[in-house]
């Protein structure tokens, strides 16, 4: 079963991490959220505390999106709101299509571009891997903590020192995450015949890893909007914004745009 925690009171909130994170990335915005949700924060399989998938099941966005609903049959949540980031959101989005959540909420996810990405260019993982007994040292520099994080990070320096070193090491020890970018870079996300629930698709102004999708990529009748001034990963650079979208999308309706 994935690791997960669980807080607050109200509608169920499941909250998904995206590649090479862990549910520690929703920290900013928990307080506010548990104030109106029973917020549910999961470690993909491979990730932060959880288990990887068992071999030979591919680490593909549907896949994790079954065993985020697993997790949730197992603790009695039944038809819950899915929120995701990045691959997070792919996630999201694939367990809206398989018939069990209530509403779909995308921060900048994974998946929406137009064609198969094709394998990477290039790895800085194992470089990495061998400075990560520097890691808290190297992240003492002003200059090379910004390089490291503002590709998810609108403003790195909002970030706290524990929580960016934090990051750094669930980017550089994630078992799963070689598989789970191959099986992301295959075959992207398709809207077709996608069910009528509530989507949002939510994008940072200031996200430098993935574009925005042009509006054939959306799900038919996903609102679509832009969250002014934050990065791909928002949380730590506006939590209030970041948590009224997600409130928001998790809502009756979900057809406002709280930005």
């Amino acid at each position: 079963m994935l690791a997960y925690e669980r807080q607050g009171s109200g509608p169920p909130l499941v909250l998904i991490h995206g590649l090479g994170a862990s549910g520690n990335i929703w920290e900013p915005v928990l307080g506010r959220l548990a104030a109106e949700r029973d917020v549910i924060t999961v470690d993909l399989p491979g990730f932060g505390r959880s288990e990887p998938l068992p071999n030979g099941t591919r680490m593909t966005a549907s896949n994790m999106a079954e065993s985020v609903r697993e997790l949730c049959e197992s603790i009695g949540v039944i038809r819950p709101h899915l929120a995701g980031n990045s691959l997070g959101g792919w996630t999201a989005l694939e367990g809206g299509r398989a018939g069990w959540a209530a509403s779909v909420t995308a921060l900048s996810p994974a998946g929406l571009w137009g064609r198969a990405l094709g394998p990477r260019t290039r790895n800085l993982r194992p470089a990495a891997r061998r400075l990560r007994p520097l890691i808290s040292l190297i992240l003492r520099s002003h200059r090379i903590r910004n390089v490291m994080l503002q590709t998810t990070f609108g403003y790195p320096d909002r970030v706290p020192a524990s929580e960016a070193r934090e990051t750094v090491l669930q980017w550089i020890d994630s078992p799963a995450y070689e598989d789970a970018n191959t099986e992301m870079r295959l075959d992207p996300f398709d809207p077709a015949g996608y069910p009528p629930i509530p989507v949002t698709l939510a994008w940072g102004e200031l996200d430098r890893l993935v574009a925005p999708p042009k509006p054939a990529r959306r799900p038919a009748g996903a609102t679509y909007f832009v969250m002014p001034d934050v990065g791909h990963t928002p949380t730590w650079d506006d939590p209030d914004l970041v948590a009224r979208v997600l409130l928001e999308g998790s809502s009756a309706n979900g057809s406002e745009s709280p930005a």
